[in-house]
């Protein structure tokens, strides 16, 4: 069994993110691409944002320091400490109100292998 401090994970992020010009900073907690579930923590100066893109599978967004805006077309979801917000399955981008930190959990499509093909 491995334990990771997302306390302790989440103030190092922001201190990244705070310095950086980018405004962010992501690392992945657990998973990758041999994982269906991938977790990421994301940290983002106030201010600053992700901007829009596709979500390669089903997602959720937990905030745990700060305040977010998830925004998807016209539709904006605002998210504070202890918020789960569910990502909808379509582009859409992260604003962050002030500096946040938040989980991403991703559980992947997972595309189905090519069945062999039989020659007679």
């Amino acid at each position: 069994m491995q334990k990771q401090s997302l306390t302790a994970l989440m103030r190092h992020q922001l201190d990244i993110a705070i310095t950086a010009s980018s405004g962010r900073s992501a690392h992945t907690v657990y998973g990758g691409h041999e994982h269906v579930l991938r977790q990421t923590m994301i940290a983002l100066r106030g201010g600053s944002n992700l901007d829009e893109h596709e979500s390669p599978g089903e997602a959720t967004l937990q905030v745990l320091h700060g305040r977010v805006t998830l925004v998807c077309g016209e539709v904006r979801w605002n998210g504070s400490p202890g918020d789960l917000l569910i990502i909808p399955d379509a582009r859409h981008a992260l604003e962050a109100v002030e500096d946040s930190v938040v989980l991403l959990s991703v559980a992947k499509t997972i595309t189905p292998a090519a069945s062999p093909t039989s020659t007679t």
